[in-house]
């Protein structure tokens, strides 16, 4: 059996046991940037990074990456990062809406405005200033979404109109901070509804209400502490009780001292 197609089978059933799977438009173009050949839970396959430009590396593969299954985490762990401007030529032969998905993880920054770059189609920029830390954070993955639409030798994309002569150049652009990057590119037939999308980030909501539970666990875990007592238990709830004593010694003197008054008066 062809290695893709059991690499495929795999992927598949462990996306429908685990609840992963998510249906997507046609796939006609997708790699794993600086990695591997991999199929996704989705059934998408992404080719091997051949380029030659740039850095490959593999760096985020020591983390474990957030909003993403793991046998997906391959795709935000490896990357292909360049000291200048680089990118891919990706040949689309049919008219269409399409949505070009680029998937990024910051893997070594832990702070904002350390690596930022901006996006472009056909030398049109399509994003811009993308701080992925800011975003999202550290070892989280953050995908971007350009739709667009191919057009009898035109593409429209973010409200503008560009000449098209069969593919389309995906560029990453050195700004003033860093080197650009990314972790996967798709293009996808369809429209954003097609998308699979990432599982929604947790906000300060859901982490307070995480908190909430959290602790309202450790209350009922916490054990009660014992009473504490103002002394040894008692046996017998008079035994702590000194008048006990003085009725022996009242009811001597009640017969002595009668007793004595009638010596006396002999």
């Amino acid at each position: 059996m062809d290695p893709i197609c059991l690499d495929l089978i795999v992927t598949l059933i462990i996306g429908v046991l685990t609840g992963d799977v998510l249906s997507t438009g046609e796939v006609i173009y997708a790699v794993n940037n600086g990695g591997p050949a991999h199929t996704d839970l989705n059934g998408v396959h992404y080719q091997a990074d051949q380029l030659g430009v740039g850095v490959p590396s593999d760096f985020g593969k020591m983390l474990t990456i957030g909003r993403v299954a793991p046998p997906d985490q391959i795709l935000y762990q490896t990357e292909r990062y360049h000291l200048s401007n680089f990118g891919y030529t990706i040949p689309i032969k049919e008219n269409g809406d399409y949505v070009l998905i680029l998937k990024f993880c910051e893997v070594y920054f832990q702070a904002p405005r350390l690596k930022v770059f901006d996006v472009a189609i056909n030398s049109h920029t399509v994003i811009q200033g993308l701080d992925i830390y800011e975003k999202v954070g550290r070892a989280v993955a953050h995908d971007e979404y350009v739709p667009f639409t191919i057009m009898d030798n035109q593409m429209r994309v973010k409200g503008e109109t560009l000449p098209f002569t069969g593919s389309i150049h995906v560029e990453f652009i050195k700004g003033v901070y860093d080197n650009p990057k990314t972790n996967a590119i798709v293009v996808m037939k369809g429209t954003l509804e097609d998308v699979p999308k990432l599982s929604p980030l947790a906000g300060p909501q859901d982490e307070e209400e995480e908190k909430d539970e959290v602790e309202e666990s450790q209350k009922i875990e916490q054990p009660k502490k014992p009473r504490k007592t103002s002394g040894p238990k008692a046996d017998d709830p008079y035994a702590n009780d000194d008048t006990s004593m003085l009725f022996p010694i009242c009811i001597a003197i009640g017969v002595f001292l009668p007793t004595l008054f009638c010596l006396c008066r002999l």
